[in-house]
């Protein structure tokens, strides 16, 4: 007999309120880990107290707002080449964003004293997801999967994230172009950062974006890398490290309303605001290194796009038609094909995304 047969039904399929309460669990559970060494900082004394808060009252605005877009008739509208198990989802609300990210934002800039550095990194999460509600609300006014262009979309986060390194450029110590690698390995990049930084602003906003995919998943494991990247940087940037947690419980909030089954999606208004925020605080807070440990989920599942893509031309034949190297793309479709349910796939990368975290608390030691 399959040793799967032993596992409890709630491992074996978990249920979206089940994902929920593994979510709250291991936030909690960090944050409380975290708040037994904030004895010595004196700018916040608890990661779980803000958490809670932000997380209660995105919760609640979702109660109020998602009835509006639905009789706003703001219903997703699913991409036909996707799995077909996902176009039963059609008709639910989308741009979640609206309601959570704002309410985050806002709580982590009054929690760090609005802190200029808060308030920079607010105003980038913002633009990021003024962005995406352009993309979603192109979506919704064309009926169609396709909002506005790559090309324009990505203009837009250059623009945004040229402005942002300027003034960075003009705020910060010199030294915040030393990436700070493990074992006390400083990489001085001087003029290079800036062009590195505006890349790891499209990378993370379009990586969050591509995971956004599976109810629950965006929001739980940018909850957990927001929370993780609070625990690297809280001892030097205490008020970007509020603003992180805030954002978190903003995303645990979220996901009260987006477990399986969804009753709202945060479409591109949400997905790309977050990750505009973990790349603003990233590079703010002088730690890419820690960003790129606790951000390693979105890497890869940009990754298997892009392998996706690029197998598919190298193998093309006479006829034009080249071989996939994953049943369907981004990965958690991937699995989604080969037989894995949803909210295992969810799980699956809330313990993977976890893991993550602790990685890059260990290295960080």
């Amino acid at each position: 007999m399959e040793a799967k047969l032993f596992l409890p039904t709630a491992l074996r399929k978990p249920s979206g309120t089940n994902l929920l309460i593994l979510l709250a669990c291991l936030l909690m559970g960090l944050a409380l880990m975290f708040d037994r060494n904030l004895q010595q900082l004196g700018e916040f004394s608890s990661f779980l107290l803000p958490l809670l808060i932000s997380a209660v009252i995105s919760a609640g605005m979702g109660f109020w707002v998602i009835p509006i877009l639905r009789r706003l008739k703001a219903g997703q509208v699913i991409q036909e080449d996707g799995p077909q198990s996902h176009l039963k989802k059609a008709g639910t609300p989308t741009m979640g964003g609206i309601f959570f990210v704002p309410i985050a934002v806002l709580l982590g800039v009054i929690w760090s004293g609005f802190s200029a550095s808060a308030i920079a990194v607010g105003a980038i999460t913002l633009f990021y997801g003024f962005v995406g509600w352009i993309d979603d609300w192109q979506i919704l006014r064309r009926k169609s999967n396709k909002g506005i262009t790559p090309r324009q979309k990505l203009i837009l986060q250059f623009i945004g994230a040229i402005v942002f390194c300027a003034w960075v450029s003009l705020t910060q110590p010199a030294n915040l172009t030393n990436i700070a690698l493990p074992f006390g390995i400083i990489l001085p990049l001087g003029i290079f950062f800036w062009f590195l930084a505006v890349f790891v602003f499209a990378a993370e906003s379009n990586a969050t974006n591509i995971t956004d995919g599976v109810d629950g998943l965006a929001g739980g494991t940018c909850a957990i890398a927001l929370l993780g990247l609070a625990a690297l940087i809280a001892a030097n940037t205490p008020e970007l490290a509020i603003f992180c947690i805030c954002l978190s419980g903003g995303c645990l909030g979220f996901v009260f309303h987006n477990r399986n089954p969804a009753k709202v999606f945060m479409g591109d208004t949400g997905s790309l605001a977050l990750g505009g925020a973990l790349a603003g605080v990233g590079i703010l807070s002088g730690n890419l290194w820690g960003l790129f440990i606790v951000s390693g989920l979105f890497f890869v599942e940009s990754l298997s796009v892009l392998a996706q893509v690029s197998y598919y031309k190298a193998t093309k034949n006479a006829e034009g038609v080249g071989k996939r190297l994953f049943k369907m793309a981004p990965f958690h479709h991937h699995l989604e094909l080969s037989g894995w349910s949803e909210t295992q796939i969810v799980g699956a990368f809330y313990l993977f995304n976890f893991g993550l975290v602790v990685l890059a608390l260990i290295l960080s030691v």
